[in-house]
């Protein structure tokens, strides 16, 4: 893909940082309509919903840190507390996500940002080959190997994953 033609479907900001990190060949896909949900994303790109990485950001003890989780499951506040060391954690309000980020909700990708963020992986993700993300605006995604994505998103491998209530 051309920087131009990349340019074009991912935010420049992200698409800069595939560059600066050596995968500007990643492919990446835009559609008409908005990803900004994981079920949105799946159903556009036609994969499964747990192949879809959901950056989700939150606050905990007033700083931001980005929690990366599959499509299909949902993060467990009291286990991200936990691995932080952290006396509260809650999801972060638009604005702390955009001052956090540079992006809007539905757009944030793993990496990109315009702050150094704390970045949480949960180890589901492992689960495929490859899993797909938002490239900074809630109409583009891009592929990577989930390996490949948490090690560029700096990211501490952990179980944050919220567990059924029948497997507890």
């Amino acid at each position: 893909m051309t920087d131009q033609s990349r340019q074009q479907l991912a935010h420049p900001r992200f698409a800069a940082a595939l560059d600066d990190l050596g995968i500007g060949d990643a492919e990446i896909r835009a559609f008409p309509d908005a990803t900004r949900t994981a079920a949105q994303a799946a159903e556009a790109i036609g994969c499964e919903l747990s192949q879809i990485v959901k950056s989700l950001i939150f606050e905990a003890d007033g700083e931001p840190v980005l929690v990366l989780m599959d499509g299909a499951s949902r993060v467990d506040v009291r286990l991200v507390r936990a691995e932080l060391g952290a006396g509260a954690v809650r999801r972060a309000d638009a604005d702390l996500v955009r001052r956090a980020t540079g992006y809007a909700i539905g757009g944030v990708p793993p990496f990109g940002h315009v702050t150094e963020l704390r970045v949480l992986a949960d180890r589901g993700l492992l689960g495929h080959d490859t899993v797909w993300a938002a490239a900074g605006t809630p109409h583009t995604v891009f592929a990577l190997a989930p390996k490949t994505l948490i090690t560029h998103a700096r990211g501490s491998l952990t179980e944050v994953r919220e567990q059924p209530a029948d497997a507890l």
